[in-house]
């Protein structure tokens, strides 16, 4: 049988941790960070969870992971 490719955006994107939930970063790091307060930054570095709803959309773009 072929393989299915996987999403190469997708990839770069999200991770799926042990227990499937897929890992995200967040937005609003990449430029004009001179206005934002250093707590705002600060937090953004933290990874956060993709929402329930998306899941499966993103689960159909990453096939094997």
């Amino acid at each position: 049988m072929p393989k299915i490719k996987s999403n190469s955006s997708a990839k770069k994107r999200f991770k799926v941790t042990a227990s499937g939930r897929v890992k995200r970063n967040q937005s609003h790091r990449r430029h004009i960070l001179t206005k934002k307060p250093t707590k705002r930054k600060r937090q953004l570095r933290s990874p956060a969870f993709v929402h329930s709803a998306d899941v499966q959309l993103i689960r159909r773009m990453l096939p094997y992971s």
